[in-house]
């Protein structure tokens, strides 16, 4: 995931192709796939589409008529993230006629066309086109023809079931999760993906009400995450958070105190302390403060969102007005005024106060927890 040396590496690599190498090889073609791949991560699209663009013509040169189709369906990912959308669609359509004809119909080649449309005419605002895409990706799933692999048909499911998620079906979402999961559960060497699915799982039954089943699915995933060495990553600390969350609704306060604490510690490694995620961790946090009665440190936490919030968005911005209105609460409480000189970061996460163990009298939604 270093972006910018591996720019730097695969920049060489293409400088020594254009002085060593015939022209539209396709061992240049592959790396300028990879260079676009860089390019797409680090949001520089235009970059992207171009390389691809010339690993297309030198494909087209080479014969190599599938993976041109697999170029297409790149270039239409892009144009999809610049909201070129009829652009998008033809570099679709372009790579779904090449899959039926050289694959077949029932192709997982085709199916992965299916849910890039269903994907694309969700955010237009074309539902109808968009499920009738992911049915059609989901039958050939359901049929796979010979050779297709666990993996394949897995990463498919869980595409198909970010969609439902997005236009709010979190129980066919769900379904399609556990199909995916069951799939690879034989699969040797899938275990961070199975961490990630179930994760995505507590995130669906959190969202129904089914917080127990929440818990353990987000357990299940942590447990794996620490123990592939996964514990220090980003993605560890929003399963960490979310799994905090679920403790809140189940009234496990502690619980929920040392999850978020932990994730705090790994967000601000690995984002930064002022990252919108690692805000909603400490936003979290001086929610479960303040309901086991660490007023003081709740107090402390919200001031310095409220900071950041009013340098970053402004003093009129919603979020920073309801930020205020938890503070002044809080301030209230505590018989204080607000304090203008924030203590640094250091010293108010450095607080080592002695917890108290009180359940909150008042409603849980009133103190603010954020997923």
């Amino acid at each position: 995931m270093q972006f910018d040396d591996a720019e730097v590496l695969c920049k060489k690599t293409l400088e020594i192709h254009q002085e060593h190498s015939a022209p539209a090889s396709l061992e240049e073609a592959a790396d300028r796939r990879l260079m676009a791949l860089i390019c797409e991560a680090k949001g520089d699209y235009e970059s992207a589409l171009e390389h691809l663009v010339l690993a297309s013509m030198a494909m087209i040169a080479n014969g190599q008529e599938n993976e041109v189709a697999a170029i297409d369906i790149g270039i239409g990912d892009i144009y999809l993230s610049l909201s070129r959308f009829d652009e998008a669609v033809f570099s679709y359509q372009k790579a779904l006629t090449v899959f039926k004809s050289t694959k077949g119909d029932n192709h997982p080649s085709v199916a992965s066309v299916f849910a890039r449309l269903a994907d694309l005419y969700y955010k237009t605002g074309r539902l109808r086109e968009s499920k009738s895409y992911c049915e059609s990706a989901l039958r050939i799933y359901a049929k796979p023809v010979p050779g297709t692999t666990a993996e394949e048909i897995a990463s498919g499911m869980m595409e198909i079931s970010a969609i439902y998620e997005a236009v709010d079906e979190p129980e066919e979402a769900l379904k399609l999760l556990q199909k995916a999961m069951k799939l690879l559960e034989d699969t040797p060497g899938q275990q961070n993906t199975i961490a990630g699915i179930e994760a995505q799982m507590g995130v669906m039954l959190y969202m129904v009400g089914r917080y127990g089943e929440a818990w353990s699915s987000f357990e299940n995933a942590v447990t794996k995450l620490r123990a592939s060495g996964e514990r220090k990553s980003a993605f560890f600390g929003v399963v960490l958070n979310q799994m905090g969350l679920a403790c809140v609704q189940m009234y496990k306060i502690d619980e929920a105190a040392e999850l978020f604490e932990e994730a705090r510690g790994i967000l601000e490694q690995e984002c930064g302390p002022c990252h919108p995620d690692t805000l909603g961790v400490y936003s979290n946090l001086a929610a479960t403060y303040d309901a086991m009665g660490r007023v003081e440190d709740a107090i402390e936490i919200l001031e310095y969102i409220l900071k950041v919030r009013e340098e970053k968005l402004g003093t009129a911005n919603p979020d920073v007005e309801d930020e205020r209105k938890r503070l002044a609460e809080l301030l209230k409480e505590a018989g204080k005024a607000r304090n203008k000189k924030t203590k640094s970061l250091e010293n108010l996460l450095g607080s080592k106060s002695e917890r108290v163990k009180k359940e909150a009298k008042k409603k849980w939604s009133s103190l603010g927890f954020k997923s």
